[in-house]
């Protein structure tokens, strides 16, 4: 980049669940806004994460991974993914190394095909593979299709994370901070509330509550004695659903609790009283008015 000129736009980072989207943008942020677990699909909305340096500010949109949708939900969470395309003026798709393209790869790819916009193929995890299988991965999906640039990194440990954001905003044209500086998301609090509980729940509840559960954050205005009081209700499908996540005499719910509350002081800086009760709502994911309801607007996947 030139000297003296502001580089700035969107980028929106694709790829199928788990390989690794919500950690590059946690890392890149420094602080956490996309949940992360060992489950695919973690992410259910698009997450703005603004990245900005001296030269530079780049917008991030996280998306849900995209797979063959089982339900309304599933239905939104590709419409998310597919319309950042629209949005932004640079796409990363990321995939797992070491693993060659798949059907799902492929069919990101097909839609990646159609859009006139720079493509950055990113390779990540490579901490975990021979380097020697880095370089027949790029070969195979250059052959799919035409990436303006290829990036190995790992973003949970930093390997040329840097070097990818430098490449991002060389790519980018000259434009305004459409930011402040110190911002990090144009998401509401009460979202990323509501999301580092939801991920305290995956975290828990391991393999018993896959992702039957949403969280509505009801509460978050007051302060009693110095505390931000947070009221948040937990939706489950099944009833045998509500009792893991309440556990025996409370003690999962309390886990749970515990966990988010420490997450949620970090992140808004002071002291809160987190209230969590648990709520059946049978088959949600496939109730539209409970979706909107809950954050998942259809006016934001058209």
């Amino acid at each position: 980049m030139e000297n003296n000129e502001f580089h700035s736009g969107f980028v929106a980072i694709v790829g199928r669940p788990n390989v690794g989207k919500s950690t590059f943008m946690n890392r890149v942020l420094g602080q956490r806004i996309a949940i992360t677990s060992d489950k695919a699909q973690t992410t259910r909305n698009k997450i703005s994460g603004v990245y900005t340096d001296k030269d530079k500010q780049i917008v991030f949109l996280d998306t849900p991974g995209i797979h063959k949708p089982k339900n309304k939900l599933d239905d939104y969470m590709d419409q998310a993914a597919f319309s950042t395309f629209k949005e932004v003026d640079l796409v990363l798709f990321m995939t797992e190394a070491g693993q060659s393209a798949g059907p799902g790869d492929q069919y990101i790819l097909q839609q990646l095909s159609e859009i006139n916009k720079p493509v950055f193929l990113v390779l990540n995890k490579i901490d975990l593979i021979h380097p020697d299988e880095i370089m027949s991965q790029i070969e195979e999906y250059k052959n799919i299709l035409d990436f303006q640039q290829v990036f190995p990194i790992s973003a949970t440990m930093g390997n040329n994370v840097d070097e990818l954001l430098d490449g991002i905003g060389q790519s980018l044209e000259v434009g305004p901070m459409y930011y402040p500086e110190d911002q990090i998301t144009d998401h509401p609090e009460y979202f990323i509330v509501a999301e580092l509980i939801r991920e305290n729940i995956l975290h828990a509840t391991h393999d018993e509550i896959p992702h039957s559960v949403a969280v509505v954050v009801e509460k978050m205005n007051t302060r009693i004695n110095g505390k931000l009081q947070i009221e948040a209700n937990i939706y489950v499908e099944r009833d045998g659903q509500k009792g893991i996540i309440i556990g025996q005499k409370g003690s999962m719910l309390k886990h749970i609790g515990t966990g988010a509350r420490r997450k949620i002081e970090d992140l808004l800086g002071e002291k809160i009283n987190l209230k969590l009760w648990v709520k059946v709502k049978k088959n949600w994911r496939d109730n539209p008015s409970f979706l909107t309801s809950a954050g998942y607007s259809a006016k934001d996947f058209k």
